[in-house]
């Protein structure tokens, strides 16, 4: 199994499209921040937009055909650049969808908007790993692969949003949670990031190292086997993770096994001894050493409080309240 499909093993991804903008100029969007565990996501399908930077950082231009995937989740503002009051929108209640409009004539923007919800406390873990904005790249004219399958994808949401299918919400959530693992896969073979778990495996002399460690989480790696599997001396392959990934082959090795802890003390009846040892740790008492470092509880709370705890992820499906109190304000 291949590292991005062993991770979405890891920690599921579920996809929500929440809204279908259509703009004219003027226009203006505020959003979030959304739930702890969503990865709020903006895809042109026409027009262009201006997404406001955080203090001290410089505006970011989309144009038709990219998609915007904010990690860190933040309040974040959207417009047309033009400066002036943007024009009234409401939003409308489709079968499946909602629709987000104001009136005019000019060019118009239009946009998709949804999330990515994650299965708590691994969004975390994931967060952590992405950039704080992606953009990737799939127009009409992306040409083959990835960017392709990715336009297409695209599209085929376009498609659904356009004509009230039978079934429309379960494929419009279906398409954005592929959209999801697209993305990723996209960004990892351009270089649309140059750090984090993205530009790691972007990287074909270190990507051997990743793809090992998803891999055989439960063997003792040491240092230099990896920088073995990756035809480098071990300070090289230290460096080129902490340059890219800001964090040792290690951290990451021990993120990978606790991902893999939680998820078994949360699903199935092994003690904590055999997760353990499942994970690669000789010695439970280091095992549980480790997850309370790592998780912030010990293994027995931790699945004492997946037993008692509700699902966030619960809600996922619930359609949006065309009065407003969908997750995007239009100002």
């Amino acid at each position: 199994m291949d590292w991005l499909s062993r991770l979405f093993e890891m920690m599921p991804v579920r996809g929500r499209l929440d809204l279908r903008c259509s703009y004219s100029v003027p226009w203006r969007i505020e959003q979030g921040p959304g739930l702890t565990n969503e990865i709020p996501y903006h895809a042109v399908l026409a027009g262009s937009a201006i997404l406001d930077a955080a203090a001290g950082g410089r505006p970011l231009l989309l144009k038709a055909g990219d998609i915007l995937l904010l990690p860190g989740n933040p309040r974040h503002v959207m417009h047309d650049g033009s400066g002036a009051t943007p024009l009234p929108a409401r939003n409308r209640a489709a079968e499946n969808f909602t629709i987000s409009e104001n009136l005019g004539s000019d060019e118009r923007l239009d946009l998709l908007c949804g999330h990515f919800a994650i299965t708590p406390l691994h969004d975390r873990l994931l967060r952590g790993y992405l950039p704080p904005r992606l953009v990737v790249h799939a127009g009409a004219r992306a040409g083959k692969g990835t960017a392709a399958q990715l336009a297409g994808l695209v599209s085929l949401m376009r498609s659904e949003t356009a004509d009230d299918h039978l079934g429309g919400r379960a494929m419009l959530n279906a398409l954005s949670t592929a959209m999801f693992a697209l993305v990723l896969r996209l960004a990892s073979e351009t270089d649309a990031t140059s750090r984090g778990l993205l530009a790691l495996v972007g990287d074909p002399r270190l990507a051997p190292a990743v793809a090992a460690m998803f891999k055989e989480p439960a063997r003792a790696w040491s240092l230099p086997e990896l920088a073995r599997l990756c035809n480098m001396s071990r300070a090289t392959l230290a460096r080129q993770f902490q340059d890219k990934l800001g964090r040792s082959a290690s951290d990451l090795l021990t993120d990978i096994r606790m991902t893999l802890a939680a998820n078994e003390l949360k699903g199935s009846p092994l003690s904590t001894g055999a997760v353990a040892e499942m994970v690669g740790y000789q010695s439970e008492a280091a095992f549980q050493r480790a997850f309370k470092s790592h998780m912030g509880v010990t293994p027995a709370q931790w699945r004492k409080t997946q037993h008692f705890g509700e699902d966030v992820l619960a809600g996922a499906g619930a359609p949006a309240d065309p009065e407003g109190s969908t997750p995007a304000a239009h100002t």
